[in-house]
């Protein structure tokens, strides 16, 4: 009898394990298919990776995904694809350097055309 529940224990231990170990995959596929989505492709320019029906790109988002399923992170993933293609990838400029310029120079065009509506405005109060 002891060993009987020696073996449930065991086996309750590995079947939790194992659900547990299921459970992490999806979550992992989950960031793997959102990094394609968000990511441009290299191989179609002006398509989002997901969108790119070239071969290269299937095999790129076959690696995002076995390194989802590998353990890596998603960070650690998204740094060797911009290390490897440069920041042709990113949907947006990062908002450092030269890039910064991209959100900048929109909002001090929004601040001075709203100083030049306001000017304007008042002047044409003030008259008769």
């Amino acid at each position: 009898m002891p060993r009987l529940r020696r073996f449930a224990a065991v086996l309750g231990t590995a079947l939790a394990l194992a659900g547990a170990a299921a459970a992490d995959a999806p979550a992992a596929e989950a960031w793997a298919y959102d990094l394609a989505h968000e990511l441009m492709s290299p191989y179609c320019p002006g398509r989002a990776l997901a969108e790119c029906p070239s071969p290269q790109a299937d095999a790129l988002r076959l690696w995002i995904l076995e390194q989802a399923r590998a353990g890596a992170t998603r960070k650690e993933v998204e740094s060797q694809l911009l290390q490897s293609f440069g920041d042709q990838l990113l949907q947006a400029p990062r908002a450092e350097g030269v890039g910064l310029v991209a959100y900048v120079v929109p909002a001090v065009l929004v601040v001075a055309g709203a100083a030049l509506l306001a000017l304007f405005l008042r002047r044409q109060a003030a008259r008769p």
